[in-house]
């Protein structure tokens, strides 16, 4: 009766993991540049003496999808949705670099050119500064150009370059900050080959539909799982029942 109990237990805990998942992802439907996570499990013995009667499932690793989203036309001179494959350097609450498709950028009070989430944007090694200015232009390949308060409308300036970087999708891991990190926790190297569409803004790649789907599929799993183990108490006391009349 206890491998039945365990199984269901173990069954309803692994779903309430999932759901958080999944809940995620719904909730940032409409973030841009999201990408959608990705929980898989399996099936693992419980090995200990005598013989591996019960089995668990456990978490094998949490993965990302790395489908883009839609380029959204925005119009906006600071919106930039990258062609292709390829990741905007960002440095992270922890100061260190990290990378994101979110190209809803803005200038704060201080001049640091930083994402919608507030991230600093890394140019040519550092944080891009962005002198006053009158009008901004961000190029294809990335360079940052400014019209200079006071000067003539042909007097555009280059300030900097945002650093795009494309390394191979296996070697990043995303982060608790939702930033995309590099597993050996070195920086990528930056690729010139990255293009930008400026005025547009990629949006999140999770399909609010699927996500919905799955949260009702989700809580279904999870309510059968209960009713499993609701049955496991009933068998349980028919049994001891059982015992006492004999």
């Amino acid at each position: 009766m206890d491998k039945l109990l365990y199984i269901a237990m173990n069954g309803a805990s692994e779903t309430m993991k999932a759901q958080a998942v999944n809940s995620q992802n719904l909730a940032n439907a409409s973030t841009t540049g999201f990408r959608a996570d990705l929980e898989s499990y399996a099936s693992q013995p419980v090995y200990g003496p005598g013989h591996a009667s019960r089995v668990y499932g456990i978490a094998t690793g949490k993965g990302v999808d790395f489908t883009p989203g839609s380029a959204i036309g925005t119009g906006r001179d600071l919106d930039i949705s990258i062609n292709g494959k390829g990741w905007i350097a960002v440095q992270g609450p922890d100061g260190n670099e990290a990378y994101t498709r979110a190209g809803d950028l803005q200038v704060d009070s201080l001049g640091l050119l930083r994402t919608g989430a507030g991230h600093p944007v890394i140019g040519s090694g550092s944080p891009i500064a962005i002198p006053p200015f009158e009008k901004i232009e961000i190029g294809a390949d990335g360079t940052i150009s400014i019209l200079p308060v006071g000067q003539a409308a042909t007097a555009l300036q280059v300030v900097d370059r945002i650093k795009l970087v494309n390394p191979p999708e296996d070697d990043m891991v995303k982060g608790s900050d939702s930033l995309m990190h590099m597993a050996n926790f070195q920086p990528a190297i930056a690729d010139s080959t990255i293009t930008l569409q400026a005025g547009a803004l990629e949006s999140s790649n999770v399909n609010a539909i699927d996500a919905m789907v799955s949260l009702i599929q989700l809580a279904r799993h999870y309510e059968m799982q209960i009713k499993v183990m609701a049955n496991a108490e009933e068998n349980d006391k028919a049994s001891a029942s059982l015992m006492r009349m004999g």
